[in-house]
């Protein structure tokens, strides 16, 4: 169950205005700067880290109410609903991932939060654009794992999309131990702690998704 770091040395604007709401409109040169400014803060700040693991899928079900169920062997994890049944579909293993840029981010945003409501939405959308970066670096360690099996991997799935309840979260979070590797913790809501943090899991297969959708074309044409 690797933990890794990612050193981020810069963010992708593009993705940081996108978080601002910017959709080719002019920026003023204040704010500009101060986009400048507080991606340089959270490149500062950030730590970013993951805890992930494999586990093959020991079996699917249905629950009485027909809710669909895949089962993964070794975690007492169950991930629930049409959604993830639908991107498991052909799976012989699932990747589990918890990332995070950590709790100086957190306490910065707060402190931003409390005395400056523009710098906070700036710091904000660079902190997200941050763990997405980590969580894309986060995901080439899942691909390359898969790869160095002969197997493929899909993109990631997190709790909150379609039906995969966030009911989940503190099993998910428990089948990589990211409390204790990575610090993140749950309130009772279910919202993660630090708040720039991703789970999600990955669906691993044993041909590529041309290949599967190749199949799935010349199946429907027989």
């Amino acid at each position: 169950m690797p933990i890794e770091s990612y050193s981020l040395s810069s963010l992708p604007r593009r993705a940081v205005l996108r978080y601002l709401g910017y959709r080719g409109q002019e920026i003023a040169s204040e704010i500009d700067a101060r986009i400048d400014r507080f991606v340089a803060r959270v490149l500062e700040l950030a730590h970013p880290r993951s805890s992930w693991a494999v586990f093959d899928v020991a079996g699917r079900s249905a629950r009485d109410d027909g809710t669909s169920e895949t089962h993964l062997a070794g975690t007492a994890l169950t991930l629930m609903g049409s959604s993830i049944a639908t991107h498991m579909d052909g799976a012989v293993a699932c990747a589990v991932m918890a990332v995070t840029v950590g709790m100086d981010v957190e306490r910065e945003l707060k402190r931003l939060s409390a005395t400056d409501s523009v710098a906070s939405v700036i710091f904000d959308a660079a902190a997200s654009v941050a763990v997405e970066e980590a969580a894309a670096a986060c995901q080439k360690s899942i691909i390359a794992e898969a790869a160095a099996r002969g197997l493929h991997a899909n993109a990631r799935f997190s709790p909150g999309y379609g039906d995969l309840p966030l009911a989940v979260q503190p099993v998910l979070l428990a089948s990589v131990d990211a409390q204790r590797r990575l610090g993140i913790a749950l309130t009772d809501t279910l919202l993660m702690v630090p708040t720039k943090s991703i789970t999600a899991v990955m669906g691993i297969f044993e041909t590529s998704r041309a290949a599967r959708r190749s199949e799935l074309m010349s199946g429907s044409l027989a």
